[in-house]
């Protein structure tokens, strides 16, 4: 059978349907006493919901303090000494974005024992990528992963068409297809040479084999071209690897009205 697709009415309903279900994922997290790792894109696409979960926090005294933000990926500096994340004050940073649009909205107003603590903030690193990787399986994998598509190419982290299935979280050159897209998530950059040409990303197995629950979010009509690709998978197809939903073990497409109709 082809993944699942739930199809809402507005994004901004989407948006609250995630944000309602990461908030009762966190309140069972706590009644067990164990952390909630919760897969974190860093586009457009899922930062509707982030909002919408720091509002519900606050309103319902969402406990918080267990969540822990499993990042995607990350953009990379290149020079003579290797690979090196890019520093947390440029506004391309994955940490820039996580502080702005997580973990500081929903820390604010808590006390020091009830926020999110700087070390449950998890990025990929270059120096040694695979240990994000075996630090996910120690703590029993991700509760729920939540992912994005490019518009233009699919790509899913920064994993661009012909990631193969069995990768696994590491650096890689990013298509320019991908630079292009994230023209549009960072506005700052004002043309393609200026996005970096690499970056570090969870893999595509990391994400189909460590994540319990995975929700592709794909908000608004401009990925309408990714909802028609990926609606239709019952596999992770390569040339689209958003798709890696459709070989999650519980994968499903959370799309709105106007990426599900803007096709036709």
């Amino acid at each position: 059978m082809p993944v699942r697709s739930v199809v809402f009415a507005s994004a901004a309903d989407l948006a609250t349907q995630v944000a309602l279900e990461i908030a009762r994922g966190l309140r069972s997290a706590a009644s067990a006493d164990r952390l909630y790792l919760l897969g974190c894109p860093s586009g457009r696409s899922a930062t509707q919901a982030f909002r919408a979960l720091a509002g519900i926090a606050a309103e319902q005294r969402v406990p918080v303090a267990g969540l822990v933000v499993v990042s995607l990926d990350a953009y990379v500096d290149s020079g003579a000494g290797g690979f090196t994340r890019v520093p947390a004050d440029r506004h391309h940073s994955c940490e820039r974005y996580v502080a702005a649009e997580i973990v500081g909205p929903l820390n604010r107003g808590l006390p020091p024992g009830d926020r999110i603590p700087a070390a449950q903030v998890w990025v990929p690193g270059p120096e040694q990528p695979g240990d994000f990787d075996v630090r996910i399986r120690a703590h029993g994998g991700i509760d729920l992963l939540l992912l994005a598509s490019g518009s233009g190419d699919g790509h899913v982290g920064f994993n661009g068409p012909g990631a193969p299935r069995e990768s696994v979280t590491r650096v890689v050159p990013l298509a320019e297809s991908t630079r292009r897209d994230n023209l549009r998530t960072y506005p700052d950059f004002r043309s393609v040479d200026q996005v970096p040409a690499h970056g570090v990303t969870m893999g595509i197995a990391t994400m189909a084999d460590l994540a319990h629950r995975a929700l592709l979010l794909l908000p608004g009509k401009e990925k309408a071209t990714a909802f028609r690709r990926v609606s239709r998978c019952r596999d992770y197809d390569p040339e689209w690897p958003a798709s890696v939903v459709a070989a999650c073990g519980d994968g499903v497409v959370y799309a709105d009205l106007s990426a599900a109709r803007g096709h036709e």
